[in-house]
């Protein structure tokens, strides 16, 4: 089983899982980031130590769970003194084997959702995908993710990549979206708030039906004179013009072929 945890990094990700893992349970033993300030902050809340010296994690852990951007990961693996003991990352695109000449236990706990320190997240249905080396760490990751979720699912590194990259299309890039949205209101004075009961239908909509059934606008009717005349309010914003008529297309050529 496992109890004890040390948590290898401190940002968003990090933040909302040790605190979940924290108030179900788990010990967090030890807390490590590059930085004393984001370090402190995170052991601060969960009333543990926390280090910036890779030499000085705790040696017995039951798990080290790498919470790290895809850069920063290989760069903090290649700090430490070998062997490791049971490890798993968080990350979308990595696969499980970058861990296979650190440690012969190891996996992957990537919990599907967007996090930010500032804002809370409820985990008891945050999907979160499980992957392992063996059957034994295998039961006791399952193990751990229900704990704080009622959503685990057994996912290889291959669905995996292709799982994180249909999440940045329907997370970071929709979001995108709501940015260039609310700039193009406040040059008009118009407050995103007008906007919000939008979003909400939008998403109601794409959870209650199937996405492409919900799909509406002028891109899908391909009702050419609006579209240009969109464009043109667009002309003193060349990205967002490019952007416009990319994804109007996309949509026309996904409803063109359904």
């Amino acid at each position: 089983m496992i109890q004890k945890v040390v948590m290898i990094g401190a940002g968003n990700l990090a933040t909302q899982l040790s605190l979940a893992l924290h108030e179900n349970g788990i010990e967090i033993l030890q807390v490590y980031s590059k930085t004393v300030a984001s370090a402190k902050a995170l052991a601060d809340k969960l009333d543990c130590s926390f280090t910036i010296a890779v030499n000085k994690i705790e040696k017995h852990a039951d798990l080290y769970v790498f919470a790290l951007s895809d850069k920063a990961l290989q760069l903090v693996l290649d700090e430490f003194i070998l062997p490791i003991g049971t490890v798993v990352h968080t990350a979308g695109s990595i696969p499980a084997a970058i861990f296979e000449n650190y440690s012969g236990n190891y996996g992957v706990f990537y919990p599907l959702q967007t996090f930010s320190k500032e804002r809370n997240v409820d985990f008891s249905n945050v999907p979160i995908c499980i992957e392992s080396n063996g059957s034994k760490l295998q039961t006791d990751l399952i193990e751990l993710a229900t704990k704080i979720s009622n959503n685990v699912h057994l996912i290889s590194s291959e669905q995996r990549k292709q799982l994180h990259l249909a999440a940045v299309f329907t997370c970071n890039f929709t979001n995108h979206m709501y940015s260039v949205g609310q700039k193009l209101l406040a040059e008009k004075e118009l407050d995103f708030d007008l906007l919000k009961p939008l979003i909400m239908e939008t998403a109601q909509k794409a959870l209650q039906l199937d996405p492409i059934v919900a799909q509406t606008g002028p891109a899908v009717r391909f009702d050419q004179e609006i579209m240009s005349s969109h464009e043109k309010e667009l002309k003193d914003s060349p990205v967002f013009q490019k952007l416009y008529r990319f994804v109007s297309e996309s949509i026309y050529m996904m409803h063109k072929s359904k």
